[in-house]
């Protein structure tokens, strides 16, 4: 284990120098941008960016938002400087509502009071603690990547594999127990209306808290995954660590001659059963009686009688010609009805046409025929005519609407 701690200890050295002279060669803009709340892009390559963002020490909180000193970064050089407006003395989620909350009300009252520049400084202390609460989150969840892809790898033995999985188990709960802090409602509560407050404090922050909730599910499955696969390791681990104990107290030990007994142990039996398959032989003349007799013995279908049948009678056709008949007769009279209409150019009730004219026909019957030799007439012949359906609901408590009557007019020219 000593070569390989001390290959560790030099590739932090060597990571760790290298970005502490990334800070020694950018000193100036980047305690620009600390002041500022920003940094400004156009002072700095596009590979010096590249390193800055690589080695953790800048990040951009949002798509839509600049670039900015990553909130470790930021309390270094508070607590370097002593700035105690930004210095953070305790970094725990509840402490950082409380700043949140301040930082609305600070912000308010200079809105209130009509000092803008003020309240310009306080929302822009109010988006840094945001981002600050959203990224402490972030490398969290980022040491938790570093730990599972990392330190399980470094550790000498399964059971402190075990207890890494169990320590990171117990700060994915503390972290979701800190997301669970966070009321939306209350939040939105605080933005009352204003729109830079509730994009800040609910949009942009509930996308990042969602993004959050994704990455500790994938790190819960991960965690999942590994402590079933070292369970598993364990278990096999345990079971050879005793045969070879075993072994050693009982040298001459020689293990029985398995496949020859007649119970084996359900460790050594994995083989699946093997099912005898048998067949008649034809080609002996032996068998043939047997088969003969189980021929025999096979059950026979059952006849099935088919049923007989009639030809249709003279009644039935008579009787199809009777309704064709009615049909018919039912048809002239609606059209003997249109022809009235265009006679007369008025407007005219199917109902009191069947009563003038002593039609044998049932009123829906005779209502529905009408509506459907309207719809059977082409378009231009439609286009002649005006319906109107006289409808009403079928109760108070149904809000079906039935056809009490018709009335067709013939539309002027």
């Amino acid at each position: 284990m000593a070569p390989l701690d001390s290959q560790l200890a030099s590739n932090l050295f060597s990571i760790g120098a290298e970005r502490l002279a990334l800070l020694g060669k950018h000193h100036k803009a980047l305690m620009q941008g600390y002041l500022d709340g920003h940094i400004d892009e156009t002072v700095f390559s596009e590979s010096a960016l590249k390193k800055l963002i690589a080695a953790r020490i800048l990040w951009r909180p949002d798509e839509q938002q600049p670039l900015a000193l990553r909130p470790l970064v930021s309390e270094l050089i508070a607590s370097m400087v002593a700035d105690e407006n930004r210095r953070q003395i305790n970094a725990d989620v509840a402490e950082k509502l409380e700043q949140i909350r301040n930082r609305v009300q600070a912000y308010r009252d200079a809105q209130f009071k009509g000092d803008y520049s003020v309240a310009e400084l306080q929302l822009q202390r109010l988006t840094e603690h945001v981002h600050d609460l959203s990224g402490q989150f972030e490398e969290a969840i980022d040491s938790l990547w570093h730990r599972l892809n990392s330190d399980f790898g470094f550790v000498s033995s399964l059971d402190d594999k075990i207890r890494e999985n169990e320590r990171a188990q117990k700060q994915l709960r503390r972290l979701l127990d800190g997301l669970d802090l966070l009321d939306f409602n209350e939040l939105i509560e605080l933005s009352e209306g204003n729109n830079h407050l509730r994009k800040l404090l609910v949009s942009q922050l509930q996308n990042q808290l969602s993004s959050h909730h994704s990455s500790l599910l994938e790190v819960q499955k991960r965690l999942v995954q590994l402590l079933a696969k070292f369970r598993q390791q364990q278990a096999r681990s345990l079971l050879i660590a005793n045969m070879a104990a075993f072994l050693r107290q009982h040298p001459k030990y020689q293990p029985a001659d398995y496949p020859n007994r007649s119970e084996l142990p359900a460790l050594f039996n994995q083989a699946a059963a093997i099912r005898p398959q048998a067949a008649i032989a034809l080609d002996k003349a032996s068998e043939r009686s047997v088969l003969a007799e189980l021929v025999r013995a096979l059950p026979r279908p059952s006849s099935i009688e088919l049923p007989e049948q009639h030809s249709a009678s003279f009644a039935e056709l008579l009787a199809d010609e009777e309704i064709a008949a009615r049909q018919q007769a039912l048809k002239t009279d609606v059209e003997n009805f249109y022809l009235r209409v265009i006679d007369q150019g008025g407007k005219l009730s199917a109902l009191e046409y069947l009563t003038q004219q002593k039609l044998d026909w049932d009123s829906e019957i005779w209502l529905y025929q009408i509506i459907a030799e309207y719809q059977a007439l082409p378009v231009e012949e439609k286009q002649m005519f005006a319906i109107r359906r006289d409808e009403a609901p079928a109760s108070t408590v149904n809000q079906l609407l039935l056809i009490r009557d018709i009335q067709i007019a013939l539309k002027a020219a």
